[in-house]
């Protein structure tokens, strides 16, 4: 939950983890086991989404000083754009995301775990949506926090949920996590990527608890089939 700039936004960093430890089901490592994830390859989930039927009001910028060129895009069973990869760090303090090692850090996320603590960003893939506006209100197209995001980069697949919300005019940005386990650069300040990233998010889906990973890469690969069937 960021305004960001044209170099990146939010991502990785310091200090002890605060509060409880996480719920047994959380995931536990600082980096998702997978860079590719589930029985559906890359390739398959990419020729579903070749043409853009826009659904968005408008189109989104990347970052604040570029122009808005990015559509969110209509299919059966789910919405879909094609951005960069933004960093987020925000949500609990660890010793990758603080107000440390990212300036732009803010300690809680748009949607919490089951204990009611913020995300983890360094260890949960999560993705970011652009806050409701009149160019597109996400829950109007069946989309929630916890709902299940196929994440797609350099023929990888990684499974995420969406975990927090960003600034209205502004899309493409995902969590420390998601980024490191595509093989992107993590770093806060100088990581992330500038395009080649597709972010396919699946409608009226959400991964219960919203920290289990494990849980969003089983409705995930689960999602991924229906998708590619209905498509």
């Amino acid at each position: 939950m960021r305004t960001r700039t044209l170099t990146l936004s939010a991502a990785a960093c310091a200090a002890l983890l605060a509060g409880a430890a996480l719920p047994a089901q959380a995931s536990g490592t600082v980096n998702p086991r997978s860079a590719q994830e589930g029985s559906v390859s890359a390739a398959s989930l990419l020729a579903k989404v070749t043409s853009c039927s826009q659904i968005s009001s408008g189109k989104y910028r990347t970052d604040e000083e570029t122009s808005a060129t990015i559509p969110v895009c209509g299919k059966n069973g789910a919405v879909f754009w094609k951005a960069d990869m933004d960093i987020d760090c925000d949500g609990q303090v660890t010793s990758r995301c603080s107000a440390d090692t990212d300036p732009r850090f803010q300690d809680d996320t748009a949607f919490h775990q089951s204990n009611g603590q913020p995300l983890r960003a360094d260890s949960l893939p999560y993705v970011v949506v652009p806050s409701t506006s009149s160019i597109w209100k996400y829950t109007s197209s069946g989309i929630k926090g916890g709902g299940v995001v196929a994440v797609i980069y350099n023929n990888k697949v990684e499974y995420a949920v969406v975990g927090d919300t960003g600034p209205t005019s502004i899309i493409g940005e995902a969590s420390y996590a998601t980024a490191s386990a595509l093989g992107i650069d993590p770093d806060p300040e100088t990581g992330g990527t500038d395009s080649g990233v597709t972010y396919i998010v699946f409608k009226n889906a959400q991964v219960s608890p919203i920290e289990s990973h494990t849980a969003a890469v089983t409705l995930g690969n689960s999602l991924a089939q229906q998708f590619l069937a209905n498509n």
